[in-house]
């Protein structure tokens, strides 16, 4: 007899958690979160879930109190005898420091999946990780979803007549050349020199964008600093028109302003991450339905491959 599923939140992500239980056809569970007056807090399931195969739904942006109420759950659970605990995390965070850069820093996002290993998680689902790596810093399984599900529908609904993709960075250029082979079409790389963590010092284009309608491909927009200034450049040298594509969207100090007077036509996300200001240049796509599929086909013990776009 297959084990009940039970779908919680943590408070960070509740906004989508609803969408995706209702997609996936069912009610979040309850849970309490009491907070005292230093600060901390204890997240509590307020509902039997012995032997039951739980879903914990909760992004680790910042600040670091959505990691660790995350932990938080996946402790309690553990210790309420459920069957099997999968942390769905749509961003996970501090994936950036993936490795080390320079001497005497941690790789943080190792550090992150000790952590959840240790709380005793079974599963991980994520979205767009921001290193393909990361996935083998767990030894348990990672199902590392593509936001390409996401965005091909709508991308093909512009009907853009010179469709060409750019990389704002030379790391990125693998996902921009997934996406060109995908829509057989070519693509631009932006190499780029930062003078300090989010600042970009200098950048170039390589590549030709003349009269093409180009899409900015990244994982991450945070302070939206690179992929504007790719924008300006790209319109220099005569592109038709310049939008972005980003499955995170962190925006965080002036983000969205600058975004507002870049040359982006319009920056298209994922709703990974609530959008703090809103936009009319800034388009949510929403993954609710990506994820309940993907616990939808858990449940039945079916294959999610095909969900694995690029």
């Amino acid at each position: 007899m297959a084990a009940k599923i039970s779908i919680f939140s943590g408070s960070a992500t509740a906004y989508l958690s609803e969408q995706i239980a209702q997609s996936y056809g069912a009610e979040l569970g309850k849970v309490s979160v009491v907070k005292f007056a230093d600060g901390e807090f204890q997240p509590s399931f307020e509902e039997n879930i012995r032997g039951t195969d739980v879903f914990l739904i909760q992004s680790t942006f910042p600040p670091s109190d959505n990691l660790f109420e995350l932990l938080m759950m996946i402790d309690a659970a553990r210790r309420a005898s459920a069957k099997t605990i999968v942390a769905v995390i749509p961003y996970f965070g501090y994936a950036r420091q993936d490795r080390k850069d320079k001497p005497r820093v941690s790789i943080a996002s190792k550090l992150v999946a000790n952590l959840l290993s240790a709380a005793g998680v079974n599963r991980i689902i994520a979205l767009d990780l921001h290193a393909d790596q990361i996935q083998g810093f767990f030894d348990v399984p990672v199902d590392h979803l593509f936001a390409s599900s996401v965005f091909i529908p709508y991308l093909k609904s512009l009907h853009l007549p010179e469709l060409t993709f750019a990389s704002p960075d030379t790391g990125g250029t693998r996902r921009a050349g997934s996406y060109a082979k995908y829509f057989h079409t070519n693509f631009v790389i932006c190499y780029k020199h930062r003078s300090k963590p989010n600042e970009v010092a200098k950048m170039r284009l390589v590549g030709d964008v003349k009269g093409k309608d180009v899409i900015i491909l990244d994982d991450i927009c945070d302070t939206g600093g690179t992929i504007c200034k790719a924008a300006e450049i790209i319109m220099e040298q005569g592109a038709a028109s310049v939008r972005a594509m980003v499955t995170h969207p962190l925006l965080s100090g002036n983000a969205v302003q600058n975004i507002e007077n870049s040359a982006l036509l319009e920056m298209i996300v994922c709703d990974t991450i609530p959008i703090r200001v809103a936009s009319p240049k800034i388009k949510v796509l929403s993954t609710a339905d990506l994820f309940a599929e993907v616990i939808r086909r858990l449940k039945r013990r079916e294959s999610i491959s095909s969900l694995f776009k690029f």
